[in-house]
């Protein structure tokens, strides 16, 4: 009885220019991905470790860095400042979700009914982004203006009395909000109407058969499914508006009395104001912790939620 023997699979070997072509694309996919890690390695972790090392030093750029232990920490912590710029960036982030989180989304959605001029409204509302941000607020300084501003006209045609905008502790954060709002409305906005527009059709279909208004359908087909991109753009929203640096640089200087300084725009005083990097350094380090917890706690319970599903 003959025995069967399993050939061994024949290994066809590609012709040398289809190899050549192959080598030549894998090169050049390495060489992009050198080139981003080499970016990625000088612009963004090595400022990361700099930072961490120059927290724990003594350091000015002139003289010799002395290593002083947690002295930095002690010394940031103990300012009077300190308490004020960590709760006013929580505030900052807070109104900042309040107005400009929503605002955006709902900006999205109106766009995304229109059937008439939206490639020109598109533009209008990112408009702002393609302006250097200090223009941007040196714009609304003008419109802040207790004076000749624009939002005082605009007060004043109504008979309200004007106001201080930037110089009254009580509307000097929410004026900062308004500006960051409005500097960063057309970014979001493009990415929530890209994330409408990947909805099928057949859904707002199936809800208009079934009778649904537009706010049926915003909140049984649009928010489901744009969930992940809404969860995701919550958490870069309260990231980026954690480092809040330009709007009370540029328009209050931290004031008044401090309602305005934020842990950002602190660190920036220790370093280049103060000429004490070490500090400035620290309260960064402290910074970049808190922001790392909150990112690892919100994906978790982003995930769960997703896995409890």
């Amino acid at each position: 009885m003959a025995h069967l023997t399993a050939k061994p699979p024949v290994r066809r070997s590609l012709p040398q220019g289809a190899a050549r072509r192959a080598v030549g694309r894998n090169l050049t996919a390495y060489g992009f991905l050198c080139g981003a890690l080499i970016c990625f390695a000088f612009f963004s972790w090595y400022p990361m470790v700099r930072e961490v090392v120059l927290s724990f030093q003594e350091n000015n750029f002139v003289d010799p860095a002395k290593w002083v232990g947690f002295d930095n920490f002690r010394t940031v912590i103990e300012d009077p400042a300190f308490r004020a710029a960590w709760l006013n960036t929580a505030a900052f982030s807070g109104l900042a979700l309040v107005v400009g989180y929503a605002i955006p989304f709902v900006l999205a959605v109106v766009l995304n009914e229109l059937r008439h001029a939206r490639g020109y409204l598109r533009f209008v509302v990112y408009l702002p982004v393609m302006l250097p941000p200090a223009v941007g607020v040196l714009l609304f300084k003008w419109f802040y203006d207790p004076g000749a501003g624009l939002f005082n006209q605009i007060l004043d045609g109504f008979g309200i009395p004007p106001l201080s905008w930037l110089d009254s502790s009580s509307t000097a954060l929410i004026s900062l909000v308004l500006v960051s709002t409005w500097m960063n409305l057309g970014t979001g906005t493009l990415i929530y109407l890209a994330a409408l527009q990947s909805i099928p059709g057949e859904l707002y279909e199936s809800a208009e058969l079934d009778g649904a208004g537009l706010f049926r359908r915003v909140r049984h087909v649009t928010i489901p499914q744009t969930k992940l991109i809404l969860l995701v753009m919550l958490m870069l929203q309260v990231v980026a508006t954690m480092q809040v640096f330009i709007e009370p640089y540029l328009l209050t200087g931290g004031g008044p009395e401090n309602a305005t300084v934020t842990v950002a725009y602190l660190m920036y005083q220790y370093a280049f104001n103060f000429g004490d990097f070490g500090a400035g350094g620290a309260l960064g380090l402290m910074l970049m912790v808190v922001l790392m917890v909150f990112s690892t706690i919100y994906l978790r319970v982003a995930r769960d939620n997703e896995g409890g599903r």
